[in-house]
């Protein structure tokens, strides 16, 4: 248990709000991630805020941080570690690599080659990574926050159904109003430096909150109300791939965490329908022959809100 979890999550949410300037529900979605145990994908245009949002979010956090550059000659061992001779003790030893810290920053992930992103599979997965058939274990808590850009296609390679799959969450940061802009360019510190905030929750203090995030109840009905918009997923003809059963279990376990994050220790229906498209929308895959009936292969979004405007709300 955690004296006041709400006063350690409104710290949180102020801190990083110190750097993100009219990003509330970035931020919001970003805490719920960490506080379901999941990962991050933010997937934005250039220089919208996207690395300093994770920047900001690691920061608030007194755990240790690390930052991948993906680039597209980077190697497996280069974010796992690798077996370094040592001629003294005439033995292999493991030098672990960036992937061992509590906050992962997996910047423009999309850079890098299949068989280099495909080496956080196991990161993200079970917390742990396989080198020489030994098993190590990564400290907790752990968290990737990756950045993509998706606009520029040219020397990238696009995540895969598995590995989208991985990440809880998919947020867009979007422009700021214009407000919010006029303030970030006339402000002379703090906006837009995360290297100026400090921390304010511990990893002890974050591993709690994750604790009373799973404590939190879901009503039989409610459980029931989820289970009918993944398996409306799953039968619409113009979705090639519905949620699986791991979006289900992301979708139970961020509610729980929205709950928390909004004060209860119970969920509601809206904390269903306010995550659907965040750790939905990346999950599915729409049948591109829709487009002979005059809908874009990329309304995702749109689908979902459908489903949800048709699946009973339970009272």
């Amino acid at each position: 248990m955690i004296a006041d979890p709400q006063a350690k999550i409104a710290a949180l949410h102020d801190n990083i709000e110190r750097v993100i300037c009219g990003k509330s529900e970035a931020v919001t979605l970003a805490m719920v991630t960490l506080l379901a145990r999941g990962h991050l994908l933010i997937e934005d245009v250039p220089g919208v805020g996207k690395t300093t949002l994770a920047h900001s979010f690691a920061r608030s956090l007194n755990c240790s941080f690390k930052r991948i550059q993906f680039t597209s000659d980077l190697l497996p061992s280069d974010i796992i570690g690798l077996s370094v001779f040592n001629q003294h003790s005439r033995e292999f030893e493991f030098r672990a690599g960036p992937v061992f810290a509590n906050i992962v920053l997996a910047d423009e992930i999309n850079r890098t080659t299949p068989k280099t992103q495909s080496s956080l599979l196991e990161a993200m997965n079970d917390t742990q990574v396989s080198v020489e058939n030994h098993t190590h274990p990564l400290p907790r808590p752990f968290m990737v926050i990756a950045t993509q850009n998706p606009v520029e296609y040219q020397g990238t390679f696009p995540l895969p159904e598995s590995q989208l799959d991985r990440f809880l969450i998919r947020i867009h940061m979007g422009y700021p109003d214009a407000e919010d802009e006029k303030r970030i360019l006339t402000a002379r510190r703090i906006v837009g430096r995360a290297d100026e905030i400090g921390p304010v929750l511990t990893a002890e203090e974050v591993l709690a909150l994750q604790e009373e995030a799973g404590r939190v109840t879901m009503d039989d009905a409610l459980t029931d109300y989820l289970m009918a918009i993944v398996t409306a997923t799953r039968s619409r003809p113009d979705l090639d791939l519905g949620v699986s059963t791991r979006g289900a279990v992301f979708l139970y376990r961020a509610a729980q965490a929205m709950a928390l994050v909004e004060g209860r220790t119970y969920c509601l229906p809206d904390d269903v329908k306010r995550l659907v498209i965040p750790v939905f929308a990346h999950r599915i895959v729409v049948n591109p022959g829709i487009e002979a009936f005059g809908r874009r292969t990329d309304d995702a979004k749109d689908i979902l809100t459908e489903i949800l405007d048709h699946v009973p709300v339970p009272l």
